[in-house]
């Protein structure tokens, strides 16, 4: 699915997150690109990884806000929170920066409840990739692999939200991107072929592999 999905819940609702797993993060970057003209807003953590990785946001037309739930979550929460107000879109690493994997933490609800934006999580997959041996088994796609992404149904988050409800839809959030990536997964093993929006992902991988060369000479 297109774009198009993400610019209707921008006009419904003025403002947008999107959560993705950390092992997604790299192709969900790919895509990211198409959207440089809003500015998104991405958390990366405060270690030296996070660095680069800031760099490389930067460098794609993201805004990065050094923090995370464990380093300055609170302050990058702040952050980000005053950073919605001129930017209407959040790409939010819900697992993040040690886990657990596919683990949605509460920052994700907060923040929509706060913001009084959508959240629209991205299911994104490749048929073929590098899993590198960390704790969320980080996803590098091959090249001339085959990577999609899907959304998955759109969540809103009331002010008044109560407790119980609050963890139901951090459990639905949780599930929808669990399910999500096992079905995108299981769907690339059959399918062939490459739609343009693919192809343009693909040619953003390249541009991000070339930019981290350059970071890191």
């Amino acid at each position: 699915m297109g774009e198009e999905i993400a610019l209707g819940c921008l006009a419904d609702y003025g403002r947008l997150i999107v959560p993705v797993w950390h092992q997604r993060f790299l192709p969900a970057l790919a895509y990211v690109t198409k959207f440089r003209h809003f500015e998104p807003i991405v958390m990366i953590s405060q270690s030296r990884d996070g660095e680069l990785a800031a760099r490389l946001a930067k460098r794609l037309g993201l805004v990065p806000v050094r923090g995370s739930s464990t380093r300055g979550g609170t302050t990058a929460l702040v952050a980000i929170l005053k950073a919605l107000e001129k930017n209407p879109a959040v790409i939010h690493i819900v697992d993040g920066p040690t886990g657990p994997k596919g683990i949605v933490k509460p920052g994700l609800i907060t923040m929509a409840q706060v913001s009084g934006a959508v959240i629209l999580p991205a299911i994104v997959s490749a048929n073929k990739a590098w899993i590198i041996g960390s704790w969320d088994e980080f996803l590098v796609p091959k090249p001339f692999s085959e990577v999609t992404i899907e959304w998955g149904q759109p969540f809103v988050v009331p002010r008044d939200i109560d407790p119980a409800r609050f963890e139901e839809l951090r459990k639905e959030i949780e599930q929808s991107l669990s399910e999500g990536y096992a079905e995108a997964d299981l769907s690339l093993e059959t399918n062939e072929g490459l739609t343009p929006l693919e192809m343009a992902i693909n040619r953003g991988l390249d541009e991000i592999a070339q930019l981290i060369r350059e970071a890191g000479g």
